[in-house]
């Protein structure tokens, strides 16, 4: 629970530091992004670190999506 709200206070000083800048010059695309990547980046340390779960490797659904395509291409090439 300890590093739960140490991740959230982390995350809160960063939007505290980056986003009155943005607000100023009106980057509306800016913000979007920087919000989206900070949500990102939170929920995975919190699911990492907080509750201490494995987080899946981004390798493995690109080896399940892909892998059956490769296996047809080397079938059809012998």
């Amino acid at each position: 629970m300890i590093k739960t709200i140490g991740i959230l206070l982390i995350a809160a000083v960063i939007v505290w530091m980056e986003v009155p800048p943005l607000l100023e010059k009106q980057y509306k695309k800016e913000l979007l992004v920087f919000s989206i990547l900070l949500a990102i980046g939170v929920g995975l340390s919190i699911t990492l670190f907080g509750f201490e779960r494995p987080i899946p490797n981004p390798f493995d659904l690109l080896t399940f999506i892909f892998k059956p395509l490769n296996d047809f291409i080397s079938h059809l090439l012998k």
